[in-house]
């Protein structure tokens, strides 16, 4: 069977409640305090110096405002989460180690198909461990680095402190504290220098429960001239009440390495997400950020690159799908620091069924990056009269040899258009849900092929419904 016929067949993500129950070995639920902290450090048996970061990280998080910018989490009650679940389950190697229960969840979701047939690596996240971690021996054999947050803090100790939480610090905001406070799980990848991973690695998260905190970290270290494609994927069943996520990125580019970051987010339509990513690169260095935004009801995602050597490159591309009564509030973040750097924001969002979607963007050129240049783009497509698309871009250009570019539009589908799709024989659902389609074509393209179809089966999807709108 072809790939692509593989992802089409793949089952609807029509999880139950009782589908998935699995008692945790271990909760930390309740107010956000210094003992909490302690237990969950302790419970990991992590080194001193991260029981540290973690209460310095509390320390931030309770002495800093809250942001003035955010929107719809006035039901976001912290002290009534769980903040760490850890699942009763070791880690395993292969899917038939997992229990039943768990396994099941993967393989509704399709993982070990595209595993076996795209992926040099995988790891799943249940609650708030690893409970799968999984990769090609080649990748052992030529020195990459796979594993487990909380593995690599003891097998890794003095690579893992050099870089964690210093590309993107707790002092941040808020959120980047709190996250700093109670992170766990997530996955830690170093590349050696000239080594190239052709085929992705891919971590996915999902949250099992409501009330649920998720603090995962995702650390990626690049060494010179090398080469990975990491992909990042997350779901979650939907509850009565709401779960929270609070996840963090951090990439460290070193000269000449090229590493690509790819999302699917498709999280519930009652889950809170915030999601901080970073990256800083060295010379000619390059990122690629593609964000695909399909799930939640509130979101915060501003992928951001630090350009901090010579030549360094950053393309950062955004899907958004803001449907019913969603807060999607994402877009980007580039800092020019070096001479002859680059970068490209382009970022499409659709708004439907009373939707709102935002861009928010900033792109910083400092004094003495002359030569740099830098692009945004930002689309709204806006499909009702009860919806809504915000665009707030910021520039701060300090050199004057620059090149700064902003492009920004908002609009309806085509009267024209769907009159001709019509007359070709389309019915009027067919002939939107094709516009639609259209419409993010482009940067579907810079998906992997096989997320492709699956991004593309979830738009047609939700937008079967739409028939009747405009």
């Amino acid at each position: 069977m072809s790939r692509p016929a593989v992802l089409e067949g793949l089952p609807e993500l029509d999880y139950t409640v009782s589908s998935i129950m699995h008692k945790p070995r271990l909760e930390l639920r309740g107010r956000i305090s210094r003992s909490l902290v302690e237990e969950l450090s302790r419970s990991k048996k992590e080194p001193e110096w991260m029981l540290r970061l973690r209460l310095r990280s509390l320390e931030l998080f309770e002495k800093l405002p809250m942001p003035n910018w955010l929107v719809g989490v006035e039901e976001l009650d912290l002290e009534e989460l769980a903040h760490y679940v850890q699942p009763d389950v070791e880690r395993a190697r292969s899917w038939e180690e997992l229990p039943e229960e768990i396994r099941r969840v993967y393989e509704r979701l399709g993982l070990p198909e595209i595993e076996a047939k795209v992926l040099s690596g995988l790891a799943a996240q249940f609650e708030s461990e690893t409970v799968y971690l999984a990769f090609k021996k080649y990748l052992e054999r030529s020195g990459v680095v796979l594993m487990d947050m909380s593995e690599a803090l003891v097998k890794y100790p003095d690579l893992v402190k050099r870089y964690f939480m210093r590309v993107f610090p707790p002092s941040d905001h808020k959120f980047a504290a709190l996250h700093g406070a109670l992170w766990s799980g997530g996955v830690f990848l170093y590349v050696p220098p000239r080594v190239r991973i052709e085929a992705p690695i891919e971590a996915f998260f999902f949250v099992a429960s409501e009330l649920e905190g998720q603090f995962e970290h995702t650390l990626i270290v690049a060494d010179e001239g090398s080469f990975v494609h990491f992909i990042e994927g997350c779901a979650a069943p939907l509850f009565k009440k709401y779960s929270f996520h609070d996840g963090m990125v951090e990439i460290y580019a070193h000269r000449g390495s090229h590493v690509k970051f790819t999302t699917v987010q498709n999280w519930s339509k009652n889950l809170i997400n915030f999601n901080n990513k970073r990256a800083i690169l060295e010379e000619n260095a390059t990122i690629e950020w593609a964000e695909g935004s399909l799930g939640s009801k509130v979101s915060y995602v501003y992928p951001a690159a630090v350009l901090k050597g010579e030549g360094a490159r950053a393309s950062i591309a955004n899907i958004t799908l803001a449907k019913g009564p969603t807060w999607k509030d994402g877009g980007a973040k580039v800092f020019h620091l070096a001479p002859n750097t680059s970068s490209e924001v382009v970022s499409k969002s659709i708004s439907a069924q009373g939707g709102v979607a935002v861009y928010r963007g900033l792109v910083r050129v400092a004094r003495g990056a002359s030569g740099s240049k830098a692009s945004v783009k930002c689309d709204s497509l806006i499909l009702d009269e009860s919806s809504r698309a915000y665009t707030y871009p910021k520039n701060e250009v300090e050199e004057e040899s620059v090149t700064v570019v902003h492009e920004a539009t908002t609009g309806r589908l085509s009267e024209d258009a769907l009159f001709y799709a019509q007359s070709r024989g389309l019915s009027e659902g067919e002939a939107r849900r094709m516009l639609v389609l259209g419409y993010v074509g482009d940067l579907l393209g810079r998906l992997p092929f096989e997320y492709q179809v699956v991004f593309r089966r979830v738009l047609e999807l939700e937008f079967e419904e739409l028939g009747g709108y405009g």
